[in-house]
């Protein structure tokens, strides 16, 4: 598989190619798969996320800084980025893991950048990371407003429809997938006062919703 898109995009050339597959590599592939990686690149996102958010911030307190980090590394963001990066398309994954859309999981999409991260830090050093990161989120991190509230997108849906006095969604579990260790939720949320109707996908039925009423959303936000 071609991965010279990805890592353009990425802007880091991997030392060792090796590592860049494995980090593409999910466990239905193969034995030597990507979560050890991922492991590894959870952590360095984590402190070069909030390295980034303390140098800009210098004033805000540390519940502030850990609200905002969490704003920016979560499964919906993650799988945001890897989705913007085309990073699905160069998944190693199992035929039945293919079929059943895994290249478009959330849940794998946000760990194979975890495991992204993970390769470009063993391979390059801290700072080869911090610059891979720095590039694939950087317009989510010049984007960041601490005077905005750190509601979930739930809470957010829930007042604006309540200002508008229309009934709150409605949320429905659509499917589930995957081994009992690793399911990937579809949950819907239904608002049918305006025929408004999204779905989004998470490891959990919380996550899911959360995903689904964000779509929503922005849906009736821009009418």
């Amino acid at each position: 598989m071609d991965f010279t898109s990805l890592t353009r995009k990425a802007g880091y050339r991997f030392g060792n190619p090796d590592l860049l597959r494995q980090a593409l590599t999910h466990r239905s592939y193969g034995a030597s798969h990507n979560e050890r990686l991922e492991f590894l690149g959870d952590s360095v996102l984590n402190c070069v996320i909030a390295l980034e958010l303390f140098n800009r911030f210098a004033h805000i307190p540390e519940g502030e800084l850990s609200r905002l980090r969490a704003n920016l590394v979560n499964q919906h963001s993650l799988c945001e980025i890897a989705q913007q990066a085309d990073l699905g398309a160069c998944l190693l994954l199992g035929e039945g893991e293919m079929r059943s859309g895994g290249a478009q999981r959330p849940s794998i999409l946000a760990d194979a950048l975890e495991a992204l991260i993970g390769a470009a830090f063993i391979d390059g050093g801290f700072d080869a990371a911090r610059q891979l990161v720095l590039r694939l989120f950087g317009s989510a991190i010049a984007a960041v407003d601490p005077r905005e509230p750190g509601k979930d997108a739930k809470t957010l849906l829930q007042e604006l429809l309540q200002a508008r006095r229309i009934a709150l969604p409605q949320y429905a579990v659509v499917s589930t997938a995957g081994d009992a260790h690793e399911q990937t939720f579809r949950v819907a949320c239904s608002i049918p006062e305006l025929s408004i109707r999204t779905q989004g996908e998470g490891s959990s039925r919380r996550s899911a919703e959360q995903v689904a009423a964000r779509r929503a959303y922005d849906l009736c936000s821009a009418t």
